[in-house]
Parts: structure tokens; C-alpha cells; sequence
């Protein structure tokens, strides 16, 4: 939880809007007996003083904290470090009932939190699920908490994985809970169908989004996308520069970083991160006003994206998941039309091959790989129809309203 409370404290809610009342009656009764050249000066005094309040982050991430806290009598909202994987680790766990079943979100990257974006699209979950989240090793406050030189002996994929079948027994037993949800978002795709593979007795479903398959061929359907968009749009500087890293993820010769990176921009522009806009700042400026990190963490709050890229992403790029053809939990797969940073069109084909116990896609149509920022109403009402009932009929949640 933040330190940086004030020493003195702010009047109340209900004291600060009597206050008001008391000043706009003032006010308006001064304006009225002055004619109206006195109201209207009455309303200029009023708005330079609301002027000169000065607004900060700090000030902007304390309402949406105030608006978003957990009230309910049998609500929790807890942000700490807890020890996983013999580290301290931060996790967030927030949700209006206890009694509801438990959701693990995996953040993708490597490096990538969700923690101070998903104050945008996590409210509404709360209300059916317990929301847990965790700041991966080498990503967001865990690595400000431990160091680079600390974790980079242990940034491995199957440290990683280890990992997130430590947070799967934590959240169970913290929460009380035989089974729980696994969300993996992109990078936590890869971690969670592990989860699903080691694990199937433990999850009421595993929730693949963004979901990696055949990553070399993802790869390779990217490049093509950004380069076709390019010259449809005859961005001749964007052909250019796609053509000088061909061939790009050739079968059994994966590209280096820098090439990825240059797929990555061009992708991005041409819509294939988030659907119709010619980037994602959308959703990672939404990290700005997280009310869960201090202006000092929010300063370092991509440091992770290199670090952990450094380690894990070469390896994670050369997988093929698609060769995975049965699971013994129930999956659901949400993808976005538009999502050619994990190739949408190979994770529903795979949906449709593998075998579960019960299965779902669900296609987002003016989505791509950010799902859950641009379709958030369509991803509730998606987990509500799809994934909740498997929980109900397993006796793992209280009623809905």
C-alpha cells in the first residue's frame, strides 16, 4: 500500500461538501444582490480559484482508489508481497465477495503488468469474481522490489512456470478455494496452458487470451499483415523497412530481437495490437493514473519490458503450442478479430482441435490484442456466460445479484 500519507487529515466527504454548499450559497446570494455584471464576475472569481488548484497523478489515481475501493462487508482489497518462488513477489487481490469464485490473471510481456492498467476493465469482474493479479518476477513492483542482478539468474521459462503453479496453491489456499479460475493474457498464455497441462485438478477453466500456438508461425502471419497493410496504404518507408528484415521468422531460423521490434512497430501501426488505432498507448497510458503504484514505481513501470525480454521472449517465440491436443480441464479462448501480435486465426484453429471437458471461443470483433481494454463490457458479460457457471455448478460461488 502507498506510505505517503499525509499527516494531517483531509476533511471528510460529507464535511468538504457542506463546506461547498455553504460557500455556493455565499456566493450565489453575493452575485444575485450584484446584478448580473456581479454574477458574472461572481462565476470568473469561481473559476479562477478552481484554476489555480493545482492536479497531480497522485491526486487524479486518488479518485479513481475512492471510487473503485472494496466497501462490501464481505469484500477484500489487498495489495502486498508475498513469498513465491522464494522471492517476495506483489500481488493484488481485490472482489466485492469472498464468496466468489477466485481469478488468477497471468499479465503477458514478458514484463508486461496488468496491475496499473486493469483499474480501467477490472471493476465490473469484482463484482463475480475475486480478482488476483500478481507483478511477475522481473516485471512491474517485483522487480523494483528485488533487483535486476537478484533475478536475473532465475529468469528461465520453467522458473517462470513454477512460478505460476506457486500462485495457483496461494490463491487457493488464501482464498479457501479448491479450484480457481487462470486467466493468461499473451506471455501469461504460455504460463497458463502450463498451468492447465500440470495442474487441470486445480482450475475450474483455464482462460487463454491473446492465446500463443504456433508462435514461429504468429510470427510470420505478423509480418505479412504489417507489410500487406503497408503497401496498401503506400507507406513506402514501411515497406522498406519490413522488406530489410525478410526473411522474417523463416521455419527453424528465428529472428533476432531487433527484428521482432521492427515487426512490432509497423504491426502495431497498421491496427494489429489494438483494433483501428495506430498503437496502444491507449492502454498503456492508462498505467498513468494507477491508483496501486507510487509516482516513483509509475517513473519505472516499464523497466521490466527489457529486462525480462532480455531472458524470456526469444524462447517463448520459437514454442508451438498448437502441438498440445488435449486438456483435462474445460478452456475458453477469447480472441480478438484484429490480433496480429498472437495470431488470432491459429489460436481459434487450435481451440477447435484440442480435446476438454468443455470448451469455447469467443470472438471479439472490434478487438485485437488488448481484448479486455477494448471490449471490456463484451469480456464480462463473456466470463459471466461462459466461465462463472462452471464454478456455480461446481458450488464454488455465492448467487449473483
Amino acid at each position: 500500500m502507498s506510505s505517503d500519507s499525509p499527516n494531517v487529515r483531509e476533511p471528510t466527504a460529507g464535511v468538504r461538501r457542506r463546506d461547498f454548499l455553504r460557500s455556493a450559497a455565499t456566493l450565489s446570494a453575493s452575485c444575485l444582490a450584484a446584478g448580473p455584471v456581479g454574477l458574472a464576475a461572481g462565476a470568473d472569481a469561481a473559476q479562477s480559484a478552481s484554476s489555480n488548484k493545482p492536479f497531480s497523478r497522485q491526486k487524479a489515481a486518488g479518485i479513481i482508489a475512492n471510487a473503485r475501493k472494496i466497501v462490501t462487508p464481505n469484500g477484500i482489497e489487498r495489495l502486498e508481497a508475498v513469498r513465491i518462488g522464494g522471492i517476495e513477489q506483489w500481488v493484488s487481490v481485490r472482489g466485492m465477495d469472498r464468496g466468489n469464485p477466485a481469478l488468477l490473471f497471468l499479465h503477458g510481456g514478458p514484463g508486461y503488468m496488468s496491475i496499473p492498467m486493469s483499474w480501467w476493465y477490472t471493476r465490473g469482474w469484482e463484482e463475480y469474481f475475486t480478482v488476483v493479479q500478481w507483478d511477475q518476477r522481473g516485471a512491474g513492483k517485483t522487480l523494483l522490489l528485488n533487483g535486476r542482478a537478484a533475478l536475473a539468474p532465475t529468469m528461465t521459462p520453467e522458473r517462470m512456470v513454477a512460478d505460476a503453479q506457486e500462485m495457483v496453491s496461494w490463491v487457493s489456499r488464501e482464498l479457501g478455494k479448491r479450484k480457481i479460475f487462470v486467466l493468461g493474457h499473451s506471455w501469461g498464455s504460455y504460463l497458463g496452458l502450463e498451468v492447465a497441462k500440470r495442474m487441470p485438478a486445480s482450475l475450474h477453466a483455464y482462460i487463454g487470451l491473446g492465446q500463443i500456438t504456433n508462435a514461429p508461425e504468429s510470427e510470420r502471419r505478423g509480418w505479412q499483415f504489417a507489410l500487406d497493410s503497408a503497401r496498401r496504404a503506400g507507406n513506402f518507408a514501411a515497406v522498406r523497412e519490413l522488406q530489410t528484415i525478410a526473411p522474417y521468422f523463416a521455419p527453424g531460423h528465428p529472428s533476432p530481437l531487433k527484428d521482432l521490434y521492427v515487426q512490432r512497430r509497423w504491426l502495431e501501426y497498421f491496427g494489429g495490437s489494438m483494433a483501428h488505432r495506430h498503437g496502444s498507448d491507449a492502454e498503456t497510458n492508462l498505467s498513468e493514473l494507477s491508483p496501486d503504484y507510487t509516482d516513483a514505481e509509475i517513473s519505472h513501470v516499464w523497466d521490466g519490458n527489457e529486462f525480462s525480454e532480455h531472458y524470456l521472449l526469444q524462447q517463448v517465440l520459437t514454442l508451438d503450442e498448437s502441438a498440445t491436443r488435449r486438456l483435462d480441464c474445460p478452456l475458453i479462448v477469447c480472441a480478438g478479430r484484429h490480433d496480429f501480435v498472437v495470431n488470432a486465426e491459429l489460436a481459434a484453429k487450435w481451440c477447435g482441435e484440442v480435446r476438454a471437458p468443455f470448451k469455447q471461443l469467443v470472438w471479439f470483433e472490434n478487438a485485437g490484442h488488448l481484448v479486455m481494454t477494448e471490449e471490456p463490457g463484451k469480456f464480462l458479460v463473456s466470463l459471466l456466460q461462459y466461465a462463472r457457471p462452471l464454478a456455480e455448478r461446481a458450488g464454488d460461488s455465492t448467487q449473483p445479484a
